[in-house]
């Protein structure tokens, strides 16, 4: 089988859920005997969010890690291309931090790209009927914290490992009223599914046009 590892985060922002984690704890209880899916939720802090993905690439050893965040305001999945190496919050965080132009690993290089065939995922998740596309960006808050820690940690110590960051969009519930685009946790868990099955079966990323103007 092969590992795998879920990662979501607790609610921020005093929101009462986050889709991010519901959907990672649903598409963990994904019933197949190819894969070993473990589910992790981070909490939504600088630092915290880093140690805590560490300690479970050390403990569940995958071979291919997906984390997700919730990006509330975007209308599908979206597969993040390249992590950058800076945490610089609009918001405080969990614990009240709120870094400005502060790297994520001193001495890391600017950025990274994603280690998931990225434009094949989003294909992939397309044809199960369901809406995504490339994000150029992943902000500058703890989803990209995460992200470059990843890619950092995979470069540094797990090269054997592939990974990659994708964002939901809100849930239903926590839009109602408001015409904001949502996203039930049961689609967002399935594409979370086909994005796995595709970065464990797809080596080479296909050509598929994902470039955006700004």
């Amino acid at each position: 089988m092969t590992r795998v590892l879920l990662t979501g985060f607790e609610p921020f922002d005093g929101a009462a859920v986050n889709p991010s984690w519901e959907a990672v704890r649903l598409a963990a209880s994904w019933n197949d005997a190819r894969f070993d899916v473990a589910a992790v939720e981070l909490p939504c802090v600088f630092g915290a969010a880093a140690r805590v993905l560490r300690e479970a690439v050390a403990d569940q050893e995958p071979e291919v890690v997906v984390c997700v965040g919730q990006a509330g305001g975007r209308p599908d999945i979206t597969i993040e291309r390249v992590a950058v190496n800076v945490d610089d919050a609009r918001i405080p965080d969990n614990a009240g931090n709120q870094p400005v132009d502060v790297p994520v690993a001193h001495g890391g290089p600017a950025a990274y790209f994603s280690g998931l065939p990225i434009k094949a995922c989003v294909s992939a998740v397309r044809a199960a009927g369901l809406p995504a596309s490339v994000s150029q960006t992943a902000g500058t808050y703890v989803c990209n914290h995460v992200f470059y820690a990843l890619m950092h940690l995979i470069a540094t110590e797990h090269p054997r490992c592939r990974g990659g960051f994708v964002h939901v969009p809100f849930a239903h519930e926590q839009v109602l009223g408001t015409g904001k685009p949502s996203m039930s946790i049961k689609d967002m868990a399935e594409a979370l599914r086909v994005i796995v099955e595709t970065a464990v079966t797809v080596d080479a990323d296909i050509v598929l046009s994902a470039g955006a103007l700004d």
